[in-house]
């Protein structure tokens, strides 16, 4: 298997779960997921994060706002592993899930940056916003 395919297979597994289970409410996949080095950020479609503590600051908030996603999916449009340890994916996000009890299904544009740390992929760096029609 290449760097590119068990890249992509982390995307579509760990990252996938991860993703799915912060808009049930609970961030500790993510948490798990993001690098613990900085620096870190967000620019995001509900708030903007810069460093470990705005970054956790924002993973307390989504959960403690979302529940009940009753559906998770990212449509991957793009995706490389740029540089040895750097790695990159941009795509769609389809959520159905509930902000604060009232159910709400959107489309996120996402894109992320990801370094590997220790052998593990982690996200260094998310930004998302809306796609209206």
């Amino acid at each position: 298997m290449t760097d590119r395919d068990e890249f992509l297979a982390w995307v579509d597994s760990a990252l996938y779960q991860a993703e799915q289970a912060l808009h049930n409410g609970d961030a500790d996949p993510r948490r798990a997921l993001w690098s613990h080095n900085e620096p870190v950020s967000i620019l995001g479609a509900w708030r903007n994060a810069y460093g470990q503590r705005e970054v956790a600051e924002t993973f307390t908030h989504l959960e403690q706002n979302f529940s009940d996603c009753t559906s998770y999916t990212f449509e991957l449009q793009a995706y490389d592993d740029v540089v040895d340890d750097m790695a990159y994916t941009a795509g769609l996000e389809h959520i159905s899930t509930s902000v604060n009890g009232q159910p709400r299904s959107f489309t996120l544009r996402a894109t992320q940056v990801y370094r590997r740390e220790g052998g593990a992929w982690k996200v260094a760096h998310r930004h998302a916003d809306m796609v209206t029609e």
